[in-house]
């Protein structure tokens, strides 16, 4: 109802029926609400339904990401190779600038505008809670970093299989760099979104996930280099539990069998890797921590 009253006289005064009626449909609760946003962030990752502008940086680092590997493939068939020239687990090692432009450009637009804008109250003011939130934008930040990193493998098993090599070798190889990747695009999804959520500002954003996983291995790449020529392999291995990227070839190497990217290939053994293991783990929780406590407040 609403009352509309023209002037003072009371014989001016009407009384309009807009209809207002209480909402009488489905109600899909919590759960709807959390796949909805999981959908929309992970398409979001990829600029659909979005702006023809907003497609144009995340389809071009997915096909520098596939080029290589479809080369790959094309030399293969072509000269009837027994093995493939680049291992499974090794592609992302060797791609992972590409990757890291990806999460740098992508993170920070899945949650910094929410910020900016102060959208977020708007999220809660529906069936959904803070932990549905953090999961939808965790998961759909790591499904969006494993679809970019997950297709050239499959480009290149396919590749393989085309160019007629040992299936069991190929698969096992396949298997290997799809776990190796799963891994990464969890850890890396997770620091994303934290250092993107610090601060409402995409370029801030932007510049913080490029810092966190650029500097750190080319930091940490110079002072392995750096320990190999002065006659310290030992301490080679350890270094790498300081940087993201040498976090993933640590665990690989320890555990699925990959020729490590470390200097005189002196990655760690089994008992170095559950070290690295552990840190992987404390660093994917406390990523989820850390974005739980940053989203406490509502109004943000």
């Amino acid at each position: 109802m609403s009352i509309e009253t023209t002037g003072i006289q009371k014989d001016t005064t009407r009384i309009h029926n807009i209809g207002y009626r209480n909402y009488e449909g489905p109600r899909l609760g919590r759960a709807y609400a959390r796949r909805s946003l999981y959908s929309q962030s992970l398409r979001g990752a990829y600029g659909l339904g979005r702006s023809a502008k907003s497609k144009v940086l995340p389809m071009i680092l997915f096909a520098v990401m596939c080029l290589p590997a479809a080369i790959i493939v094309a030399v293969a068939v072509a000269t009837k190779l027994k093995d493939l020239p680049l291992d499974y687990t090794r592609y992302a090692i060797v791609t992972q600038a590409v990757i890291g432009l990806f999460l740098a450009a992508q993170a920070p637009q899945s949650v910094s505008r929410d910020l900016r804008f102060k959208s977020v109250p708007l999220y809660f003011s529906r069936p959904i809670e803070r932990i549905d939130y953090v999961l939808a934008k965790y998961g759909a930040m790591a499904s969006a970093l494993f679809v970019l990193t997950a297709a050239p493998l499959v480009i290149l098993y396919v590749g393989s299989l085309l160019a007629k090599m040992d299936f069991a070798d190929q698969t096992k190889g396949f298997g290997q760099g799809m776990v190796s990747v799963a891994l990464l695009s969890v850890l890396f999804g997770g620091l994303g979104l934290v250092m993107a959520a610090l601060t409402p500002r995409r370029g801030f954003g932007v510049a913080a996930v490029i810092a966190t996983l650029t500097i750190t291995y080319g930091a940490v790449s110079t002072v392995q280099a750096i320990a190999w020529e002065t006659g310290s392999p030992g301490v080679i291995k350890w270094l790498g539990l300081f940087s993201p990227v040498t976090l993933v070839d640590g665990v690989q190497t320890a555990f699925l069998g990959a020729t490590s990217a470390f200097p005189g290939e002196a990655g760690p053994g089994a008992g170095a890797g559950v070290v690295y293991l552990l840190v992987v783990l404390a660093l994917v929780l406390g990523s989820y921590a850390v974005l739980m406590r940053r989203y406490r407040k509502v109004g943000l």
